[in-house]
């Protein structure tokens, strides 16, 4: 069987998955995600990006956890999403940033009215707007996200003065599985 390695029972040029995926796991962990997700809590995600962003953490995922055997046919295989998902037990990435963005938006929101991040949430731009389709704001993302997790109000800011009850919707937000 040419093109696999000692012992054939390991896809040509990987290591086992036993020696290298949880190393790998605590690399992306601690050195890829960061990065990856900096400043994620002020960003104005569209689908499109959501997808991509996905994309990507599937494609670390399928280089950390590798192939796998098939039973049946003895073939070599990419893991489908759902085995990856059950391999890696912590929340996807569009989870993570859905919990970072709300967790940043109850700070914003318990922010005084002195402070220039309050300000520029309730803040309206002066002036007119450009022609077409309106651009989507974070606070419609921030809207979406609480719809998400089960909140139907339309005052979220006030919602947010209240720790204890915006920290269980944060966390909410970080255990839903996303589809």
């Amino acid at each position: 069987m040419a093109g696999l390695c000692e012992g054939g029972n390991e896809p040509p040029g990987s290591l086992k998955a036993s020696k290298r995926g949880l190393p790998a796991i605590r690399i992306y962990k601690t050195v890829i995600l960061p990065v990856v997700l900096y400043g994620c809590e002020a960003w104005t995600l569209t689908l499109r990006e959501e997808q991509r962003l996905r994309v990507f953490e599937n494609k670390v995922l399928r280089k950390i956890f590798e192939a796998k055997r098939d039973e049946v046919t003895g073939e070599w295989r990419k893991l489908h999403n759902a085995e990856l998902h059950a391999l890696y037990s912590s929340p996807d990435i569009i989870r993570n940033i859905k919990s970072r963005r709300l967790r940043w938006a109850g700070h914003v929101a318990r922010m005084g009215e002195s402070r220039n991040a309050y300000r520029v949430l309730v803040g309206r731009p002066a002036g007119k707007r450009p022609l077409g389709r309106p651009r989507r704001r974070w606070e419609d993302n921030i809207k979406m996200d609480l719809r998400e997790v089960g909140y139907d109000g339309r005052d979220w800011i006030n919602l947010a003065q209240d720790r204890d009850q915006w920290q269980a919707y944060v966390r909410v937000a970080m255990n839903l599985r996303a589809p």
